[in-house]
Formats: C-alpha cells, structure tokens, sequence
C-alpha cells in the first residue's frame, strides 16, 4: 500500500533555484562514471572487432536512457527523496525483491577495478614475475585502498566524488579529441559518420554468439543503465536539488504549496533537470562516439580488440599513434583513473542507496545512524569486491551486472512511471503533474527494454 508524505507539517515553497554554474553537477558524474564501462570496453570492443556494423545503434541506445534518467530526477526533485524511498512507498514488499536483485547484481562491480588494475600493470610491469592477472590484480587492489581513505575520512564525499569527476570528464575529452585530429583519423570520419546513420554495408566478420550478452551490455551501459540508473537520484539529493533543500532536521520530506511562485521555481527547476540529464548523456554520447572513431581508424586495421585481463591496454593505442610511447602510458593512466574511479563512484552510491533502502525498509535499522550504515555497506562492498575480482576476467564480471541490470531497468521503470504519474500528482499541487509527451518518451523507453531484454533470452537460451 502506497504511502502519503509527511501530511502533519505545513505545505512549503520550493527553494528559489540559485542558477546553473551553482547547480551543475550531478550530470557530470554521470558522464564520468558512464565512461568507464560502455565508452572505454564494449563499443570500442565491438569497433575493433565487426567494424561499423553496429554503430547505428549508439544514438538510440543513448537516448533510451533520458526518460528514465529524468523520471528518476524528477521524483527526487519534487519530494527531496532518494528513489528507493519513492519505490517503498508503493510497495515494500516489491521493493524488498527488487532489492535483493540489485544486491546479487552488484556482487561483481569490482570488475571496474580489476579493469583498471590491467592498465596499471601494462604501465609498470610490477610485481615482477607475476602473471599478467596477478600484476592486474595487485594493482586493483592498490588503487581500491587509495581511493577507499576518502571515503572513510570525508564527511563531504559527494563533492569530493563531485570534483574528481570533474578532472576526470575535461581531462578525458580534451585529449580525446586532440587524438582524433590525426589526419590517418580524420580520413575514415566521413565513412564513419555514414555508419552511424546505419550505412556500413555487411559485418566486417562472422558474428560469434558468445557476443550477445556483450552487445546487449554495450546497450545497457550506454549512458549507465539498470540499477546504476538510480545512483542519479542520490547525486542530485546530495547536491541539493529542489525540495530536497527544504527537509526538516529529521529528513522528513515536506509538500508544496499551490502557489505561482512555486510553479514558476519548480518549472525553473525541471529546466536544469532537462539541461544536467542531457549533460550526462550526451557528454558520455560523444566521448563514446570518438572512442569508436579512434578504435576504427587504429584498432580495426590491425585486427585488435580489448578483452581479458588487456581489457584496458589495447585502447592506448589511440594516444600511442598521436604522441608515441608518452602517449601509450598516459592513456593507461588515464583508463586507470577511469577505471578505478568508476569502482569509486559505484560503491559510495551503492553505500548511499543501501543506507536509505534499510533506514525506510526495516524500522529497527533508525537505531543506527545513516553514517553508520553508510560505512558498513561502504566495508561490506570492499570486502565483496576483493573476494570476486579473482573469479574471472573483468568482462565476463562486467557482462555479469550488465545483463541482470538489463533486467532490472525492466523491473523498476513501471514502479517509476506509477510514482512520477499516479503517486506525485496526488501529493502535489496540479501543476507538479508532468506532461502526456513525457509519459509517452518514458513507455517508449520501457517498451524498448523489455523487447531487448526478450531478444537476448531468446539468442542466449533458444537461439
């Protein structure tokens, strides 16, 4: 049974919005995180290996992810909550499966380290005469013990996750972009461009099966997808969006009022809500799209592709063909950043998500404080990643969360429609109801995924 909010206080006003270079953020490290898994290892993956036969399906694999993005945006925006608490709200029961689900699906994000531990290890050869996972995973290890202190000792840690993202996504962009100005590069844009509109004439080499689950993963994390999706909630309501500014003391969250001015702020609002969603995506759109490039002009001709425990080594050919051995090692160091502050990001969010689930799920859990729960899952998932990053290469760990997130995005976007119009409207004044296009988008989007996820049960068990 659905859940009012806190009906005992007065109705408020939303707070004024104080401008977009003050706000801007949160999409930021959306792009940032996102370029750890679909931009660096999958499409660069499927370049290299089958040419542009695939391209075609990036600019729709992106925008598949807008409507739920700013859906799940919106209902932080309007209430001030994570949107795992909207999800109790209409069911605790669903949520609790859902829950579980999301747990058994982030058992293996340690992968992000291990990918980036292989990057390091090309760079130094250390330890030596270990195996190249050996050396890989020393690496993950070390990289997940420095970029663990920050998260132990800093009471402000989404502005330090805020920050480094920051470096991480204009570090990235401009040297990618000075890459692809090789004029070798600059010679396969046109026929590239004319295998993004689907014009790239036969696969450039048989399909192989064991690809599916990779492509519908490289579909998945196109933006960021499933359950990684709902970390954008979590950065918005650190960042202070909308009504999550106006919160009393014990975080209860408060209703607007009906008045023009909150019509006017809150219209103020969704317009940086549409703006910092379309940062994150079509940032991560682009990057990704000049990744591609890179690897069909220096990965596909030499017939390479990145996978095993070289996950993260091919790539350094693109800045190795512009600026030589310099250039390989600090493409190494920027995927290893790349990498590893993708585990980073994954595991405060999953901290912060898991805080809110047990603090609105089981009532026993308010005996604790939300820091307290925040670093015991912050410990429980560390631990987690260091037993599972042996078991297997970083892509089949990788392949594992994206096809149980694939599943997830199905599971949780119905919930997020019935919160947003059905659950909100009731709640709010008139105006916070969205618009019928809206509503439309995110069906489309719903509809799409669950057809997607249908095809690769099918090729995978039947085909």
């Amino acid at each position: 049974m659905s859940q009012n909010l806190n009906s005992s206080s007065a109705k408020v006003s939303i707070p004024v919005f104080p401008g977009l270079l003050k706000m801007l953020g949160p999409g930021i490290v959306w792009m940032a995180f996102a370029q750890g898994s679909g931009e660096l290892i999958w499409w660069p993956y499927l370049t290299a290996k089958y040419g542009l036969f695939f391209l075609f399906l990036i600019i729709p694999a992106a925008l598949l992810q807008y409507p739920i993005a700013y859906e799940i945006g919106r209902y932080t925006l309007c209430t001030g909550e994570g949107i795992w608490q909207g999800f109790i709200r209409l069911s605790k029961g669903f949520s609790f499966l859902l829950w579980l689900l999301m747990l058994v699906t982030f058992f293996w994000f340690g992968a992000y380290a291990s990918a980036g531990g292989t990057a390091l290890a090309e760079i130094t050869g250390f330890p030596n005469g270990w195996s190249q996972k050996g050396q890989s995973l020393f690496w993950a290890y070390v990289s997940m013990a420095v970029f663990l202190f920050p998260l132990l000792l800093s009471r402000r840690v989404y502005r330090f996750i805020e920050g480094l993202m920051w470096f991480v996504a204009i570090f990235t962009v401009v040297g990618l972009i000075v890459a692809s100005l090789h004029p070798s590069v600059l010679a396969v844009a046109p026929e590239f461009l004319r295998g993004l509109i689907g014009l790239s004439g036969p696969i450039a080499r048989p399909w192989e099966s064991k690809d599916a689950a990779l492509l519908v993963t490289a579909i998945t994390f196109m933006g960021l997808g499933g359950f990684f999706n709902l970390f954008y909630s979590y950065w918005l309501k650190e960042k202070g969006i909308g009504m999550a500014r106006v919160q009393d003391a014990a975080g209860v969250s408060q209703v607007m009022a009906d008045s023009s001015e909150n019509r006017r702020e809150l219209f103020r609002w969704l317009r940086f809500l549409r703006f910092d969603a379309s940062v994150g995506i079509v940032g991560n759109l682009f990057t990704t799209l000049i990744v591609c490039l890179l690897a069909y002009a220096v990965l596909f001709p030499q017939g390479v592709y990145p996978d095993k425990w070289e996950i993260a080594v091919v790539q350094s050919r693109f800045f190795e063909f512009q600026w030589g051995a310099i250039g390989k090692v600090l493409f190494l160091f920027v995927a290893a950043a790349f990498l590893v502050d993708s585990w980073l990001t994954a595991i405060d969010g999953l901290s912060r998500i898991n805080t809110d689930v047990v603090s609105h799920l089981f009532p026993s859990a308010s005996k604790k404080t939300p820091r307290w729960w925040y670093l015991f899952f912050l410990l429980l998932f560390t631990v987690i990643t260091v037993v599972t990053m042996p078991l297997a290469q970083p892509g089949t760990l990788i392949l594992m969360t994206g096809i149980l997130n694939f599943t997830g995005t199905v599971l949780y976007a119905i919930p997020l429609w019935i919160l947003n119009y059905r659950w909100l409207p009731r709640q709010n004044p008139s105006f916070v109801r969205p618009s019928s296009w809206a509503s439309t988008f995110l069906w489309i989007s719903i509809i799409a995924y669950f057809v997607l996820m249908i095809a690769f049960l099918w090729v995978k068990f039947l085909g």
